[in-house]
Parts: C-alpha cells; sequence; structure tokens
C-alpha cells in the first residue's frame, strides 16, 4: 500500500511514518506541504493520503479539493488541532474521510486506517 503523508512538521511526518512502519506499511511518501503533495499526488498512484490541515503554499483543505477535483476516491485522513464544528464540516465537504484530532495516539491512527482502507 502506497501512503502520502503531506505536515509541514517533520517531528509530525516522522511520528506517521514509524507508526505506519511498525505495521507493516512501509511504502511511504512525505510532502512538507500541499502544494508537493499535490504535485506527488499526480505522478503516484497512491492508496492513503494522510494530510495536516495547517501547511504553507496549499493548505490541507485546498490539497483535499484539488485531490477530489481530479475524481479521486481515494481515502483522505485529515490531521489537525482544529475542533470548530464549521471547519470541521467544511472539510467533510471537501472530501476528508475522517480527522484525527491532534495529539492522537499511534493506537488512533491505525484505527482509523483501518476503518478507511482495505488492504
Amino acid at each position: 500500500m502506497r501512503i502520502l503523508v503531506a505536515d509541514d512538521s517533520g517531528v509530525m511526518r516522522k511520528m506517521i511514518v514509524r507508526t505506519l512502519e511498525s505495521i507493516g506499511l512501509t511504502e511511504v511518501v512525505e510532502a512538507a506541504d500541499g502544494e508537493k503533495a499535490l504535485e506527488l499526488f499526480s505522478e503516484i498512484d497512491f492508496d492513503l493520503v494522510l494530510t495536516d490541515w495547517n501547511m504553507p503554499v496549499m493548505d490541507g483543505l485546498q490539497f483535499v479539493q484539488s485531490i477530489r477535483a481530479t475524481g479521486s476516491e481515494v481515502p483522505i485522513l485529515m490531521v489537525t488541532t482544529i475542533e470548530q464544528r464549521d471547519a470541521i464540516q467544511s472539510a467533510f465537504d471537501a472530501g476528508v474521510n475522517d480527522l484525527l484530532t491532534k495529539p492522537f495516539s499511534a493506537e488512533d491512527l491505525v484505527s482509523k486506517i483501518d476503518l478507511h482502507v482495505t488492504c
């Protein structure tokens, strides 16, 4: 399974990648902003996208909208500290499959992946 992890925090990307590797998911590509993530998304066929909401250049919401504009139905999990009901609804309206609120545990991440991805 190929996974794209987009987050401007190198520490958060490493934490996510380590968690994925711990469950045997090792085909992980990283991007530090939404624009780079979208470029990678157009070049590689991913099975799952994990994206932060707040990123430079192109934020996570714009990134998700751009993915969905291609017609892709790839599962997208958004990682965020945002908890406002309207903002959360806008993420789902954009095409996010689920949210992970920071901070989250490795078990939370694995549970969301299991819920939305069939290996």
